[in-house]
């Protein structure tokens, strides 16, 4: 039987062990506080260290022409551009255009599916920032519709 020194001291060994080989979830709380609360696409771009962005087919957003329930708008992103860093969803009426950025690596495959609250029709952004801070975009216009009888 263990006593509760000797659990202690293990638990602090494991504990030890997971933040020395990474494995430990201290980037889960980590987030840029200014690029969320950016009332607008330049400032939440700015604030990631990215350029203006230039259209790109290697970008790709899906979501519906009209969503019936503005609360939970499903969309996906993706891109098959080399060299990701960031991968971002905005909304462009959203009072905080920056619905959800993922961070990418070369062993994440770059195809993301989230669902984002939007209080009216409104251009969806999907953003592909590079390392060197070049950013490249795909658009997508929705409709926000109550009970899905408008337009």
């Amino acid at each position: 039987m263990q006593t509760r020194r000797e659990t202690l001291k293990r638990a602090a060994t494991v504990v030890g062990l997971l933040a020395g080989t990474g494995l430990f979830p201290q980037y889960a709380m980590a987030y840029n506080k200014s690029a969320f609360e950016a009332k607008n696409l330049a400032d939440a771009l700015k604030a990631l260290g990215a350029s203006a962005p230039v259209e790109s087919k290697d970008v790709s957003i899906t979501g519906p022409d009209i969503a019936e329930n503005g609360a939970v708008v499903p969309l996906t992103t993706g891109t098959t551009l080399a060299g990701v860093k960031h991968l971002l969803i905005l909304v462009e009426k959203n009072p905080s255009v920056l619905v959800a950025l993922f961070n990418v690596s070369d062993s994440v495959e770059p195809t993301f599916v989230t669902r984002a609250k939007m209080g009216q029709s409104s251009d969806v952004y999907a953003v592909a920032v590079m390392n060197d801070g070049k950013a490249f975009f795909a658009k997508k216009e929705v409709k926000v519709t109550l009970g899905g009888c408008g337009g």
